[in-house]
C-alpha cells in the first residue's frame, strides 16, 4: 500500500471518528492528512462529500437521541451566510481569516481545557443563535470554517451534549451539502473525486461507528473536554497550514 493511499484512508477514518464521537471536526482533520497528497482544489470537494456521508450516517444512527429544538435559527441564517461568504471571497484573502481563527481557537481551547466550567451565555435567545449561524455561514463561504463558531457557541450556551450536537451537527451537514453543490457547479468534482470517495467510503462508515461508540460513553464533562481538545488541535492545525 502506497504512502498516499495510507494518508487518504487514515484521513477518512480519522475525520469520520471525530464526527461520530462529537459531531464536528471532520474538515480540519481531513485537511491535516489530505493536503499532503492533493491540492486544495482536489481536497475540498472530497472533504465535503465525505462530510455529508459522515454527518448523515451519524445523525441517522442517533435519531431520536438528539435534541434539535435549537437548530432552526442556526440553519436558516447559515444558508443565507454561505453565498455571502462566497461573494466576499472575491474581495478578500481567506488565509488571514484562517490564521486569526487558528490563533483564537488555540488560545480558547488551551485556556478552557484547564477550567472546570465554561462560562454560560444565556442572553439573546434565538436571535443570538441566528447571528452566530449567519457568521458561521459567512466564514464557511469565505474560509471553509462554517462549523467552528456554532460549535463553540453551543458549548457556551450551557446546553446538554444532546442539545449541542442536535444543533451544530445538522447545521454542519447542511453547510457541507451547500459547499459540495458549489464545488460541483464550479467544475471541481470529477472522476478522480469519485474514485477517491469510493475508496474512502468503507473507512468513513467504520470510523463513524467507532466514534459513535465513544460518544455513548462520554458524560457531559468528557464531551466538553473532547470538544475543547479538538478545537485546540484544529486551531494549531489552522495556524500551521496558514503560516
Amino acid at each position: 500500500m502506497s504512502f498516499e493511499l495510507i494518508l487518504l484512508l487514515s484521513g477518512a477514518f480519522a475525520m469520520a471518528f471525530s464526527i461520530g464521537a462529537v459531531g464536528f471536526g471532520d474538515a480540519l482533520i481531513a485537511i491535516a492528512f489530505w493536503l499532503q497528497i492533493m491540492t486544495p482544489l482536489e481536497a475540498v470537494p472530497l472533504i465535503v462529500a465525505c462530510g455529508v456521508v459522515n454527518s448523515a450516517f451519524s445523525l441517522w444512527r442517533l435519531r431520536g437521541r438528539l435534541d434539535h429544538s435549537k437548530l432552526m435559527p442556526f440553519l436558516i441564517s447559515g444558508v443565507v451566510g454561505i453565498p455571502l461568504g462566497t461573494w466576499l471571497l472575491g474581495f478578500a484573502e481567506p488565509t488571514p481569516f484562517r490564521l486569526a481563527a487558528g490563533i483564537f481557537l488555540t488560545v480558547y481551547g488551551a485556556v478552557f481545557l484547564f477550567l472546570r466550567r465554561l462560562p454560560a451565555i444565556n442572553i439573546g435567545g434565538a436571535a443570538a443563535d441566528g447571528a452566530v449561524g449567519l457568521v458561521g455561514g459567512v466564514l464557511g463561504g469565505l474560509a471553509g470554517l462554517s462549523g467552528v463558531l456554532p460549535t463553540l457557541w453551543c458549548g457556551l450556551r450551557g446546553w446538554s451534549k444532546e442539545m449541542q450536537r442536535g444543533a451544530f451537527q445538522p447545521y454542519i451537514l447542511a453547510m457541507h451539502a451547500l459547499a459540495f453543490v458549489s464545488a460541483a457547479v464550479a467544475g471541481l468534482v470529477d472522476i478522480e473525486t469519485g474514485k477517491r470517495f469510493a475508496m474512502c467510503l468503507p473507512f468513513l462508515i467504520a470510523g463513524t461507528i467507532a466514534g459513535l461508540a465513544c460518544y455513548g460513553r462520554l458524560d457531559e464533562r468528557r464531551f466538553r473536554d473532547v470538544v475543547l481538545g479538538i478545537l485546540l488541535a484544529s486551531g494549531i492545525a489552522l495556524v500551521a497550514t496558514s503560516a
